[in-house]
């Protein structure tokens, strides 16, 4: 799940001044889990703006070019008559309707990491999308989004007691996670394995697929 945060409405509305009209996208997945950009978000925001607002579309999936195209398509009237599209939506939908329609793209949300839904209202950073998941070798624990400094050989001297120094010893240490996880699963012996600091030229900026 992408997590996303609202923009102040301040900063919108200052970044919506420029242009007469505009057009509102949101996002029938992760913001409207989020609570960020879904059907009522949308409205509110629609409401908010006024006159300037000449339609909205929560999308099911804007980052889906398939799938924006033809949520659009009954709206293409008024996003053609607007200066500028307002996303509620995280920042691949944003570039996605972007590229499709060509219009200035006002964000409104900022988008924050790929996490963890405990429930609504409370998510956790899991996952920061490195191309090379390791969590078979630490527990099903992701070092580069649970340990602060995105350490891959073990715990610093930070730690105390589990709990980490960044944040004043308030989260768990994702390294002694990792232990005790291991160790749960009788594979303390991969522990030990060093890990290479991490190859970001490997990180692809697309990947086509047959």
């Amino acid at each position: 799940m992408i997590i996303t945060k609202k923009k102040p409405f301040e900063t919108i509305s200052e970044s919506i001044k420029p242009f007469k009209r505009v057009f509102i996208v949101g996002c029938g997945t992760c913001s409207t889990v989020c609570q960020t950009g879904g059907e009522a978000q949308v409205k509110e925001l629609a409401e908010r703006v006024g006159e300037k607002c000449v339609g909205y579309a929560v999308v099911e999936s804007p980052c889906d070019m398939r799938v924006l195209r033809r949520d659009l398509a009954p709206k293409r009237t008024e996003v053609d008559s607007a200066d500028a599209i307002v996303t509620l939506c995280c920042g691949a939908g944003a570039q996605s309707t972007a590229d499709l329609t060509g219009k200035i793209i006002i964000p409104g949300l900022d988008t924050l990491f790929i996490g963890k839904i405990e429930r609504i209202g409370s998510f956790y950073e899991r996952c920061r999308a490195c191309t090379d998941c390791i969590i078979l070798e630490t527990g099903g624990i992701c070092p580069y989004s649970r340990c602060a400094k995105g350490l891959l050989n073990g715990p610093c001297g930070g730690q105390v007691q589990g709990k980490c120094e960044v944040g004043g010893y308030q989260r768990d240490c994702a390294w002694v996670l990792a232990y005790n996880a291991l160790k749960k699963q009788g594979r303390l012996e991969v522990f030990k394995k060093y890990r290479q600091p991490a190859d970001r030229s490997r990180k692809p900026q697309e990947i086509v697929t047959r």
